[in-house]
């Protein structure tokens, strides 16, 4: 059962601190199928500044969410992934979905 009131042990305080950011959790969303390199994720998020993008992916990576991986070729290729912790948020995002579609559904 959820707590009424908000302090550091809250769950949804918690989880907001993480998902919380804008774009953050269109970027999870991304990532839900699968590895993305950064050009990819850019062209996906129609209007995310490249600050933007880079500044979410490194809170992401920090939080454990996403893993970067940085590949030694000329250019250097990065990819990124969600981690075990990240695709956990999958329902999450699921749930977001559906009430985006009860929303446009009132429009």
């Amino acid at each position: 059962m959820l707590k009424d009131n908000c302090d550091e042990s809250c769950p949804v305080a918690r989880a907001n601190g993480v998902l919380g950011g804008k774009w953050t959790t269109l970027i999870i969303r991304d990532l839900l199928s699968g590895k993305k390199r950064y050009s990819e994720l850019q062209r996906s998020l129609v209007g995310i500044s490249p600050r933007m993008l880079a500044q979410r992916l490194s809170d992401l990576d920090a939080a454990g969410i996403v893993s970067k991986t940085i590949y030694p070729t000329v250019p250097p290729k990065t990819e990124y992934e969600l981690t075990e912790l990240g695709g956990s948020a999958h329902n999450v995002i699921g749930a977001m979905a559906k009430f985006g579609q009860i929303l446009a559904a009132r429009d």
